[in-house]
């Protein structure tokens, strides 16, 4: 087999990366001398503290960030970041009012769809309004029976803009399958694909929909999606995608900050009763990390380090502190924190 990679960036493109430039602010902030990515993973091991104050200051990150980043830092588990701190991911994510491109979407070779982020941010804020009035709020679960596709992220994100948790799982699950997952969490909605493209086949996914519904008492609306046009009934408490947004106008998005350790999204596994918080804290553990009891914050909120509005502006740095010590120890050199993004723009 051969060694030689499949893609190598070029020198330009290392020099424009985002990773590139924090690790440029950081060497600056704290008179390091980090050149590689090694480099950086170490430097975020030994200093974590440090490392996740630089990430927070560096991708200006909306919210109250409070005094302390790391609490308990030498406990796994029971190591807390930013415990005093409120945030909500989708106003992370949806800041700003640029255009262009936010989703590109091909169903197979069946369907093809784009969003723009003016499309995303107005069909979010349609999804949120609709959502609390069927009574989601902070705490509560919205599950998903659905592929990867525009409203399941609208979903998302509509119920993270409410400080709600967000569970899912792929339309090829069986009925029993569903249940061992979204039974445990009990969803106050169920939003449902009508079917899904596989291999050239049309798949209906209705009759189970109708199936799981019933045993699912505490859901008090289905909201269907309808992806592949499916002429099968609709599910007790059913109703159209379209119908459960139409009563509402896009307006300007209202997000509630929940804490940092908020769950975000619920992971479910193959065999009951397992069900796990797979993002624990908005900078999240990685769920196999917190099995093998090795702290993995991982940087989930990675539009925040778009540098400009060009081209190549979402391909964001994605940054792991994979940690194998638990220590948390003092940075060396001096403490200046990092310029922000904003800053940097300025400048």
């Amino acid at each position: 087999m051969s060694q030689k990679p499949l893609w190598s960036p070029s020198a330009r493109g290392i020099a424009d990366a985002n990773i590139t430039a924090f690790i440029t602010a950081l060497n600056t902030a704290y008179k390091l001398k980090l050149r590689t990515y090694h480099d950086l993973w170490q430097w975020s091991v030994d200093n974590l503290e440090e490392f996740w104050d630089a990430i927070w200051q560096f991708g200006g990150v909306i919210g109250e960030r409070g005094k302390r980043t790391l609490a308990d830092g030498d406990r796994m588990p029971g190591a807390r970041f930013f415990p005093d701190a409120k945030i909500n991911f989708a106003e992370n994510l949806l800041r700003g009012d640029r255009d262009g491109d936010a989703i590109v979407f091909w169903g197979e070779d069946k369907v093809k769809r784009r969003l723009s982020h003016r499309e995303l941010r107005e069909s979010v804020s349609r999804m949120q309004q609709a959502l609390a009035k069927a009574g989601v709020g902070e705490g509560d679960r919205v599950a998903a029976f659905m592929p990867n596709m525009p409203e399941t992220v609208i979903a998302m994100l509509a119920t993270a803009s409410l400080g709600g948790t967000f569970t899912s799982c792929s339309p090829d699950f069986g009925v029993q399958g569903v249940l061992d997952r979204f039974g445990q969490v009990e969803p106050k909605v169920l939003v449902a694909c009508d079917g899904y493209f596989y291999n050239g086949k049309t798949v209906d996914t209705l009759p189970r929909i109708a199936e799981i519904v019933k045993s699912l008492p505490g859901v008090a609306q289905v909201v269907v999606v309808p992806y592949v046009k499916s002429a099968s009934p609709l599910p007790d408490r059913g109703t159209r995608f379209d119908d459960f947004v139409a009563p509402f106008k896009a307006k300007k998005l209202q997000y509630r900050r929940v804490p940092f350790n908020s769950p975000l999204y619920i992971r479910g596994t193959f065999s009951q009763p397992k069900v796990s918080v797979d993002v624990k804290r908005l900078a999240a553990r990685g769920a196999g990390a917190v099995v093998m009891g090795i702290l993995n914050p991982v940087l989930a909120i990675l539009p925040l380090l778009n540098r400009g509005e060009g081209k190549d502006s979402n391909c964001a740095a994605l940054i792991t502190a994979a940690t194998s010590s638990t220590r948390s120890a003092a940075s060396g050199g001096t403490k200046k924190r990092p310029p922000s993004q904003s800053a940097r723009q300025k400048e």
